[in-house]
């Protein structure tokens, strides 16, 4: 720069984050463990665009809820040769993008698919503790299939998964269950709801008076505190529910209860968002404060039709990967951060390119080996090794490469002898550096 005006250096846009080293081991290990829990049930990677139609999310979302009305991140893209500009949006969620990508090709023509993702995702809310503007998500979509069994499977594999983290039912989450029927059923308690919020309509806030009408279910979501008498009084949906989705909604109970999974029937349980029909289900904990939420999900038989596609059942969930590695932390079941097995200590540069064939035998053979860049001093380099949190430092002095050897020196135990081993049978006792 010859401009003699310093510029001030760049930041993040306001709740979205950077996620740094060891921080980023830490996901590393969350997604790992997550795979493989979910590769156990047959779930498939699936990825999509960010950015999708506006139109895929005010159609699938509805028009009438916080993210399309306030959070989605919607603009008009830039015009074309013919003057015209496509409406785009940042994902708010995936389930959607999901759907389109199956219906654009054709993927539910043979029969039906069991998806997983991972993935950032934009609101735009105010920023908080373990909700941000730009998060993530890990979430699961079974597409084709009916029955309260499937329903019944991903809540298992959800339960599963957050087991296999560490975490204990009933002491640091709870699963909430709910059904919210048919649209038939809907509208009969859509009827109710309307007449009873009209005789309380003078304590709805806001929010509450302006979805009374156009989204009435989402009035008993609210979270202000001066309505929850009130919502707790207002119709119920399982009372309207008719013989088919009381059958439903038992099937998928009876195999939560053979399975030993417990479970709480929440009625006022409805999901953010208007595509969800039958079953609804949250992991909620007390351990995050109010926002309580790690995981929820339903079956949303009807969106698939919605975006255009043949009709198709479907279930799925979604889980937030901040909140979740927060609880992590907050119940200690975190991983310690990852650390090299050893560490080479390189004095000068004589006798490097053997220095570097020895350390790619080792990597060859599994063990987790950082070369320490350039020359310095021995005290520098050890002061290194020693920070990095190696078991191991590997000495490369002149006196051993003239030998053909190598140094190794405990750096976690003080009672143990350093020793020698040969530059040119690495394989033959990387072992003793990983397994140590």
């Amino acid at each position: 720069m010859t401009d003699t005006k310093k510029l001030q250096p760049l930041q993040a846009v306001k709740g979205m984050n950077d996620i740094l080293p060891p921080e980023a081991a830490r996901w590393e290990w969350l997604e790992a463990k997550m795979r493989s829990v979910l590769q156990r049930y047959g779930y498939q990677n699936v990825r999509t665009p960010i950015v999708e139609p506006t139109a895929l999310f005010v159609r699938g979302i509805g028009e009438v809820t916080d993210i399309v009305e306030k959070e989605m991140y919607a603009f008009e893209d830039r015009a074309d040769k013919h003057g015209q500009a496509e409406h785009l949006a940042l994902r708010p969620e995936m389930t959607a993008g999901v759907v389109r990508a199956m219906t654009e090709h054709s993927f539910l023509r043979d029969s039906g698919r069991r998806l997983y993702y991972f993935g950032p995702m934009f609101r735009r809310e105010k920023p908080q503790k373990g909700r941000y503007r730009q998060f993530h998500q890990m979430g699961v979509e079974a597409l084709g299939f009916a029955g309260p069994d499937v329903d019944a499977e991903v809540i298992l594999m959800g339960s599963r998964l957050l087991r296999e983290l560490g975490l204990k039912d009933g002491e640091h989450f709870r699963l909430e269950l709910n059904c919210l029927g048919e649209p038939a059923e809907r509208r009969a308690h859509r009827e109710a709801l309307i007449a009873y919020l009209e005789q309380h309509k003078a304590l709805l806030d806001e929010d509450s008076q302006r979805r009374m009408h156009s989204n009435p279910l989402r009035v008993l979501d609210t979270k202000n505190p001066a309505l929850q008498d009130m919502a707790n009084g207002a119709p119920k949906l399982l009372d309207f529910l008719g013989e088919s989705s009381l059958a439903h909604f038992n099937g998928v109970r009876a195999i939560l209860d053979a399975a030993g999974i417990p479970y709480q029937i929440n009625p006022r349980l409805v999901r953010g968002l208007d595509y969800y029909n039958l079953t609804v289900f949250e992991w909620v904990t007390e351990r995050l404060g109010s926002q309580g939420t790690v995981c929820g999900g339903g079956r949303y038989d009807y969106l698939i039709e919605q975006l255009g596609g043949k009709p198709a059942p479907a279930v799925g969930f979604g889980m937030g990967i901040e909140r979740l590695l927060l609880l992590l932390e907050e119940v200690g079941t975190l991983p310690e951060a990852d650390v090299p097995d050893a560490y080479a200590v390189v004095p000068s540069a004589e006798g490097l390119a053997q220095v570097m064939v020895t350390l790619e035998a080792l990597r060859a053979a599994g063990v987790k080996v950082v070369m320490h860049p350039g020359q310095s001093s021995m005290k520098s380099q050890f002061k290194k090794a020693d920070a990095s949190g190696a078991r191991f430092a590997l000495i490369f002095g002149p006196d051993e490469l003239a030998r053909g050897e190598v140094a190794i020196k405990p750096l976690r135990n003080e009672g143990a002898a350093q020793t020698t081993r040969s530059l040119y049978q690495a394989a033959d006792w990387a072992a003793e550096l990983r397994t140590a």
